[in-house]
């Protein structure tokens, strides 16, 4: 039996025409990215609404309380994630923008989280998941959202083939959670209590 080289198989068995061909991408590439991100969200959730708030605080030299302090980290991330906007316009051919628009896109966004981790494990720790307002009921609901947006995104990065509209979607709904959690902490506090440190 003689051997063809350029056969798609060796194994003596014809392959079908087109049955190599992309057919599409499967669904559970998105289901996994989806399944992480609820977890993640409700994983913070249930531990904010049954862990006991310590009530303790971290303090920055400088600043005059904990609530000062993650205002203006907030404010921080919020700032980077605007700029991750604004790079992402660059890249996707939206506005003009410089060769490095994809490292600035890259560093703001890890900048942009580094930044809010403090501020996160702080609400959770010393906090918790609360309810006593709409205002701190909507912060806590973001903040958890805001998570697990996060990581389905990251895990999105990583994925081939991706329908031209989803990474942005995604992209858009960490950004308004990210929106919607400085609106109901960082902005309330500088209007409740003034810009100060």
């Amino acid at each position: 039996m003689s051997v063809d080289p350029s056969a798609p198989t060796q194994g003596g068995f014809p392959v079908p025409p087109g049955a190599g061909a992309h057919r599409g991408p499967s669904a559970a590439r998105y289901l996994a990215p989806a399944l992480v991100a609820a977890a993640v969200a409700i994983g913070l959730g249930a531990y904010g609404r049954v862990h006991d708030p310590a009530g303790t605080a971290f303090n920055l030299a400088g600043f005059s309380s904990t609530s000062a302090v993650k205002s203006w980290l907030g404010t921080a991330a919020f700032a980077f994630v605007l700029v991750q906007v604004v790079s992402a316009l660059m890249l996707y051919g939206r506005l003009p923008g410089p060769s490095w628009s994809a490292a600035l896109h890259r560093w703001s966004g890890r900048i942009a989280f580094l930044v809010s981790v403090p501020v996160a494990v702080h609400c959770l720790y010393a906090l918790g998941y609360q309810t006593y307002s709409t205002r701190v009921l909507w912060h806590s609901l973001l903040g958890c959202f805001f998570y697990g947006a996060f990581s389905a995104k990251m895990l999105l990065l990583r994925t081939e083939r991706l329908p031209g509209w989803l990474l942005p979607v995604v992209a858009g709904l960490v950004f308004a959670a990210l929106t919607g959690i400085w609106l109901s902490s960082a902005l309330w506090f500088f209007r409740t209590f003034g810009v100060t440190t």
